[in-house]
């Protein structure tokens, strides 16, 4: 008998109308299966399973010491975009001159109502000023910081361009801290973290020196007991009620970059990658539709609670003496991108767990009543202070990845930086190593 081609190995030989339908359905079936494999490689191609960190909007990590040649103040710039920033919104600009570097805040990168005072802005230009104070010193530079002064809620809408601070260099001798050299290995890590591996003590106490050093902040870090279960509970609470907020969710979904072609389109953004999942649970959460924005919304939620919380054993508050003034929380994203450095180099993961603070923003804006804020200052305990800033520590389960960034070339204004005005005197900080 003559081997039938459509018949599987093992199944009998049949022939009738009966047996060519099911040897039609086995053909359509086999044409649907190789059309189902066809265009799962399409999407993974369209939505970047096989791409991770890779690509031009992540080249400025790998650039970002330029060639052997590259001197002068443009190399401070290049280490100034690799700094944390609120939903990696990366808001800086930058004047440079030989002698000095003006950072601005770019007024088309704040978060809405996820920031109304643009205080997260102005935390996420301090991050980049401390990269900048690091790479002076490694290219023979002594730096000295001028911080704008004035308040962030008194800040019309529509705030022109104008300066944060100013970067003056003074020639010195080359002098590289090691938190310069990790400049390029730090990166937020959102997802689990190793529960049962507690933080050391020394690297508490390394923490506390650490906010020492700035007499402008102060540092609270919470592993267990009852102040940590507030913390808690309150945090779960404020990501419920930003959920709860049509537009601050909004506002904060405008940054989620989703495909190969919003990642390069925008360079900026949270992506998928960004969110601390395994390998093989990225690939797949990459290969599913878009989800509906309140499945999105439950999960940022339940990930707040049972992944974020519940597998970090360290959280902290950094706090100012007036979260609304400028140069305060400048100085706050300065010492957290000093924080941030110094873990990364000692192989901890962190993360910003901002939704209190950012709850209480919103509630002032809108003339609540401040319940996020009392609270947090119950937490906090000294009313000398105001609570800026909330974050999460510990040792990664899985590695963070980059995430995109804009070129240095794009966030280079014209013009040269303004000395000094006797009539708006700035706050001027020599920086000493």
């Amino acid at each position: 008998m003559t081997e039938d081609p459509d018949r599987l190995p093992g199944w009998p030989a049949e022939t009738g109308p009966a047996f060519d339908a099911r040897r039609t359905l086995l053909k359509g079936a086999g044409g649907l299966l190789l059309l189902a494999a066809g265009g799962l490689t399409w999407r993974a191609y369209d939505t970047g399973v096989f791409e991770v960190g890779q690509g031009p909007a992540y080249e400025p990590w790998q650039s970002w010491q330029g060639d052997s040649g590259v001197e002068g103040s443009l190399a401070l710039v290049r280490a100034a975009v690799l700094a944390a920033s609120a939903h990696n919104s990366q808001p800086w600009l930058f004047r440079i001159a030989p002698d000095a570097i003006e950072l601005l805040a770019d007024p088309e990168r704040n978060l809405g109502a996820m920031d109304p005072f643009r205080r997260e802005q102005h935390i996420s230009l301090g991050c980049a000023l401390e990269n900048m104070v690091l790479a002076a010193g490694a290219h023979g530079y002594a730096p000295a910081i001028e911080y704008l002064p004035g308040r962030l809620d008194e800040a019309p809408a529509g705030d022109p361009l104008m300066p944060a601070a100013r970067l003056r260099l003074a020639p010195s001798r080359r002098d590289i801290s090691g938190l310069y050299a990790v400049i390029s290995q730090r990166h937020t890590n959102r997802g689990r973290y190793l529960a049962g591996r507690a933080v050391p003590h020394e690297v508490i106490w390394a923490f506390n020196d650490l906010a020492r050093e700035d007499e402008s902040v102060r540092l609270m870090l919470l592993q267990d007991g009852e102040k940590r279960a507030r913390f808690d509970k309150l945090l779960v609470e404020a990501t419920e009620g930003i959920v709860a907020d049509p537009e601050m969710i909004a506002a904060s979904n405008a940054w989620f970059r989703l495909t190969p072609g919003e990642i390069e389109t925008h360079r900026s953004g949270l992506t998928i990658d960004s969110f601390g999942l395994p390998p093989l649970s990225r690939a797949a959460v990459k290969m599913l539709p878009k989800p509906e924005p309140e499945k999105t919304h439950r999960q940022w939620v339940a990930a707040t609670r049972d992944v974020q919380l519940a597998t970090a054993p360290l959280v902290g508050l950094i706090a100012v003496r007036d979260p609304y003034d400028r140069a305060a929380a400048l100085r706050a994203g300065v010492f957290w991108q000093r924080l941030h450095l110094w873990a990364t180099s000692q192989g901890l993961a962190m993360q910003p767990m901002n939704q209190i603070v950012e709850l209480a923003d919103r509630q002032r804006q809108l003339g609540k009543e401040p319940e996020m804020a009392v609270r947090l200052a119950e937490l906090l305990g000294d009313d000398r202070w105001q609570a800026t800033f909330a974050f999460r520590a510990g040792y990664p389960a899985v590695e963070a990845v980059p995430s995109p960034r804009r070129g240095v070339d794009e966030l280079i204004l014209e013009g040269v930086p303004q000395a000094p005005l006797e009539e708006r005197p700035l706050i001027s900080e020599q920086i000493g190593f």
